[in-house]
């Protein structure tokens, strides 16, 4: 059941970059209009323990992290989208994907967790895997996107650090900030850049906001729960694979030579550290 409910949630965030290119919106107020949303759906959902009685207090330290890994999360889902506009959507779903890498390093420097060498080894492959894609960005005019899809990866990365420094608190108060966040930046832009509704487009925000973000995060909170987080790492890399395939099928954008390889290495590091990572653990 673990398993099956974080590939189902890696298969609804896989169809994010299909309704960001259909969507003819500002980037802002999409990403806005999504997460508030999701703030209706993940309140609606967030409810007392099984006792009856309230999470207990935050610690002072707790606080700061939930506040900080919300802010990077809502500030990951900004960029993301913005990049998804700039640059083609396999550039920033699979260098969103070095995630891994930099948690390692910004775990060592907020958390003291120092990187092993397999970590040092996917940073020199992700290395390489952004010289490919910056490179061929440059040719292609997207550099802006890409950059801004490597920030999103980034900032997914410093998130799960923050989120794994939470003692007493709830993860997914951090869940529901990002959105909350996310949805008060936009604000000002329904403002200057007011969205065109149609049936379409209230129906693609609709799902986005619902289904996409919002149950799709309480199916991946069921699903870590009971299965180790490499196996849902794993399970979830079927994300990067579909979200060009949806929009190949739909728009016909087909990503670079050059980006595919550089995706390729840059997933493959991390899937390697991964494993390797894994199976020291179980040994020591």
């Amino acid at each position: 059941m673990g398993q099956g409910a974080v590939l189902l949630c890696a298969i609804l965030w896989s169809t994010s970059g299909l309704f960001i290119k259909l969507v003819d919106w500002h980037p802002v107020v999409l990403a806005g209009s999504r997460s508030f949303l999701a703030v209706l759906v993940l309140l609606a959902l967030k409810g007392r323990r099984r006792d009856g009685k309230r999470m207990p207090g935050w610690k002072t330290q707790d606080r700061f992290f939930i506040i900080a890994g919300g802010a990077a999360y809502g500030a990951t889902m900004i960029t993301f989208v913005i990049a998804n506009k700039l640059t083609a959507s396999a550039n920033a779903i699979l260098l969103q994907y070095s995630a891994p890498v930099w948690a390692a390093l910004l775990g060592w420097g907020i958390a003291r967790e120092k990187p092993r060498w397999e970590q040092w080894g996917a940073l020199v492959f992700v290395s390489l895997g952004l010289f490919l894609f910056f490179k061929d960005g440059i040719a292609a005019g997207s550099l802006p996107g890409d950059t801004l899809a490597l920030c999103s990866g980034i900032l997914f990365g410093a998130n799960s650090v923050f989120l794994r420094m939470i003692r007493t608190g709830d993860t997914a108060d951090a869940m529901l900030l990002a959105h909350v966040i996310a949805a008060l930046v936009s604000l000002p832009f329904f403002f200057f850049y007011p969205p065109n509704y149609t049936p379409g487009t209230a129906a693609a925000i609709a799902f986005m906001g619902i289904i996409q973000m919002g149950a799709a995060s309480q199916l991946f909170s069921y699903g870590i729960k009971r299965i180790p987080a490499i196996q849902a790492m794993l399970t979830a890399m079927v994300e990067p694979i579909l979200n060009p395939l949806w929009v190949l099928m739909a728009t016909g954008e087909k990503p670079a030579v050059p980006a595919l390889i550089g995706g390729s290495v840059i997933v493959g590091a991390v899937i390697a550290s991964s494993l390797i990572g894994s199976t020291w653990r179980r040994r020591s």
